[in-house]
């Protein structure tokens, strides 16, 4: 006869993340400040990062919770391991850091597309986040978290969008090896994956009706997401709800690369 499965005494609370310390690039504007808000409203203490300070600030200012506002480039490795440092001088540790920077899409063909622009977009997109992983990881430990910002269009590309989405598809190769190195630290490494939602950098595409509406024909759920839509899968990555879950990639996007 099998035995019955064992049933704990008790379970992590649900995307949890009152009291963690959390790092979150690119909070300046956009989906990256829905993000500090929205883990400040659950109780996390967060550190802002992104490279216009008057930015950081006016986000900082909004926040019911506390906060730090660091600015910097995260292409910068003296920018980012001095984030880390800050944090842990400030709160005595870090738990999440949310690699969150990004350039808006480049809308280009190869030959359009300056050699520089490619560089710039790989550089800010992709290894800012290795930069910023590898100094969060350094002070990090058991139970940290890395969330990585990525997209659908890494998966599924449009039309002069290479370099964006090149860029995408490598935060998943990034993830998926980082998650086999850290594991044995107790670090895990995800990726959230947001489809098409209402936010300054898809603006362009939301406000023509052509391509809105060939953008929506392929979303299962024909809407566009909303800020509300994005926080609660980075707060379960964040959160102790989410301790065997890595090397991950969790689409956001109302069922885009479904239709």
């Amino acid at each position: 006869m099998t035995e019955p499965i064992e049933i704990p005494q008790s379970f992590s609370e649900p995307s949890s993340v009152k009291g963690k310390r959390v790092v979150i690039t690119g909070a300046g504007r956009g989906l990256g400040s829905v993000l500090a808000h929205a883990f400040s409203q659950a109780g996390a203490l967060v550190a802002l990062v992104a490279r216009t300070e008057k930015d950081l600030k006016a986000v900082a200012g909004d926040l019911p919770g506390p906060s730090l506002a660091l600015s910097g480039d995260v292409t910068d490795e003296d920018v980012n391991e001095a984030v880390a440092d800050v944090a842990v001088a400030e709160w005595g540790g870090l738990d999440v850091w949310i690699c969150n920077a990004g350039i808006s899409p480049i809308v280009a063909g190869p030959r359009e597309t300056r050699v520089s622009t490619w560089r710039r977009v790989l550089d800010v997109n992709l290894t800012g986040a290795f930069l910023g992983a590898r100094a969060a990881a350094r002070v990090m430990g058991d139970g940290g978290r890395l969330i990585f910002t990525g997209s659908v269009l890494g998966e599924r590309p449009r039309e002069g969008l290479a370099a964006y989405s090149a860029s995408k598809a490598g935060l998943v190769g990034l993830a998926k090896g980082l998650a086999l190195d850290l594991a044995p630290a107790g670090i895990t490494v995800n990726v959230v994956a947001p489809g098409w939602f209402d936010s300054p950098m898809a603006e362009g595409w939301k406000n023509d009706p052509e391509l809105s509406a060939r953008i929506i024909g392929h979303t299962a759920q024909r809407r566009w997401g909303a800020p509300a839509d994005l926080a609660g899968a980075y707060q379960f990555l964040a959160s102790d709800a989410s301790a065997f879950v890595t090397g991950t990639v969790l689409n956001v996007d109302g069922g885009y690369l479904l239709a």
